[in-house]
């Protein structure tokens, strides 16, 4: 599924869309270049969920945490990884569990520890220079991942423009 995300207000108004679609255990990889709208997804993401606190990107952290109801949502950035086996000596393989939701940007700087994806999010700067819009790619990795899509597009998709 390809959607055009022409500015932060269509970014936001996916995430209150596809936010209560996740379940816990899902794991998503966010993906694309600097400023290309992972953190931004992230958080209207948790806001989707309801989180009304601050939203801040884990770049130096390497996650934040977040409590909503009884799912724990983790945010990860691993874009300052050096080596994907820091993913591992950070010890951070315990908190992609059941009773979580993963939003991991830049999963390929963990390559090979970081789990598999339930739902791969592409983020792309659109083509037309002169177009300031994203484009982002979704895909499902697994049934779970697939579920989430399907109902996505039953809703219609209403990100704006």
């Amino acid at each position: 599924m390809i959607l055009p995300l022409p500015n932060p207000e269509a970014t936001m108004a996916l995430g209150n869309q596809l936010a209560p679609l996740l379940g816990s255990g899902m794991v998503i990889w966010l993906s694309g270049e600097l400023g290309s709208g992972k953190t931004t997804l992230a958080r209207a993401l948790l806001r989707g969920v309801g989180h009304l606190g601050p939203v801040k990107s884990p770049t130096y952290t390497l996650v934040e945490v977040y409590v909503v109801s009884s799912i724990y949502w983790y945010h990860f950035d691993f874009y300052r990884l050096s080596e994907p086996e820091e993913f591992d000596d950070a010890g951070l393989g315990e908190y992609f569990r059941d009773d979580a939701v993963c939003l991991v940007e830049w999963p390929e700087k963990a390559a090979g520890h970081v789990p598999p994806a339930d739902l791969c999010l592409v983020f792309r700067f659109a083509d037309n220079a002169a177009d300031s819009g994203r484009v982002l790619e979704l895909a499902a990795c697994t049934e779970a991942g697939q579920k989430c899509l399907n109902a996505l597009k039953n809703l219609g998709l209403d990100v704006g423009s």
